[in-house]
């Protein structure tokens, strides 16, 4: 292992911020290998962020994977900040923004990935004047040969698989886990996953990460407009943690049926029930129950009893 290795195993933030270290009092680069009975000082510097050769100098999985997370918050960052300059030069000369044609434009100046359009703007690579004047002559002319665009949209039109990032190489992956430390997610309110649920990272604008579920309703639209926010994600080893899900209950109305419900979730393991809500009309009643659980295994064990009941006509994870 290297000083770098040994700066991510304390804390990533160590890590992130280290320029070399003190290994029996000798000052030496990152790139330092240890030996077994070092006396090691880690140094840092605050201006100091993670650069994409650090990968050819740490040896250590976890510290490669740290460090490949860093760069892809720095990435993301530095794509928010790009988009939001690109943003207001457009309201500064009262332009409003396509995305379908900023994202034609994109594509038609070589860009496979919108975040490498956004990282060269980011760098100053790229005059936001010049991508203003191009916008302007690619939405005139789409506007002015209308029929066209129509006749070629079907011809172009690209399928967006939203498990796409999923089945690209692992070696990138956020994994989930209790015990993740050093770096800020949470699991977002909008979808609620929980262990089992195909997931994905979306970096924020604070620099956090939130959890969604691949079929949350707000999926496809974070993809289309913040692609370059988008982290890979999975959960590791064995859900040991308690999630709580809300499920829709539709059924004929009588009050039997309910203690039916209640009774199936009060004799099902690790699972408990923290509300219930129930409003009828019409000789139907609806329902949200909020349970507590582990896995999504559970979670499809439960659905399959609630439907036994007798009366009950639908139940769904909202």
């Amino acid at each position: 292992a290297t000083v770098l290795d040994f700066a991510y195993r304390i804390h990533s933030k160590i890590g992130n911020k280290c320029v070399g270290g003190r290994v029996n009092g000798k000052v030496v680069p990152m790139r330092e290998e240890l030996h077994s009975g070092d006396s090691v000082e880690i140094i840092t510097q605050n201006n100091q962020t993670p650069k994409r050769d650090w990968l050819n100098i740490a040896t250590t999985t976890k510290a490669r994977s740290k460090i490949r997370l860093a760069l892809k918050e720095t990435q993301a960052k530095d794509g928010l900040f790009a988009k939001e300059l690109l943003e207001r030069r457009f309201k500064n000369k009262k332009i409003e923004i396509d995305e379908s044609i900023m994202g034609h434009l994109i594509k038609k100046m070589g860009f496979k990935e919108v975040s490498d359009f956004y990282k060269q703007v980011a760098d100053g690579k790229l005059d936001p004047n010049e991508i203003i004047d191009r916008y302007v002559e690619l939405r005139n002319h789409q506007e002015n040969h209308g029929k066209e665009h129509e006749a070629r949209s079907a011809e172009e039109f690209e399928y967006e698989n939203p498990e796409e990032e999923l089945a690209h190489q692992s070696d990138d992956v956020l994994t989930i886990d209790r015990n993740l430390k050093g770096i800020d997610y949470q699991l977002a309110p909008c979808c609620h996953p929980i262990y089992g649920d195909k997931i994905f990272g979306f970096v924020t604008a604070g620099g956090g990460i939130k959890i969604h579920r691949t079929d949350c309703p707000n999926a496809p639209e974070m993809r289309r407009r913040f692609g370059y926010r988008v982290v890979r994600a999975r959960w590791s080893g064995k859900g040991t943690s308690q999630y709580a899900i809300t499920l829709r209950v539709i059924g004929n109305d009588d009050i039997g049926i309910i203690s039916n419900i209640t009774n199936i979730i009060s004799k099902e393991e690790k699972i408990l029930m923290r509300a219930i809500n129930i409003d009828s009309h019409d000789g139907l009643f609806s329902g949200n129950l909020v349970v507590q659980l582990e896995d999504t295994t559970r979670l499809q064990s439960l659905i399959k009893k609630l439907k036994t009941v007798k009366g009950v006509k639908q139940v769904q994870r909202i």
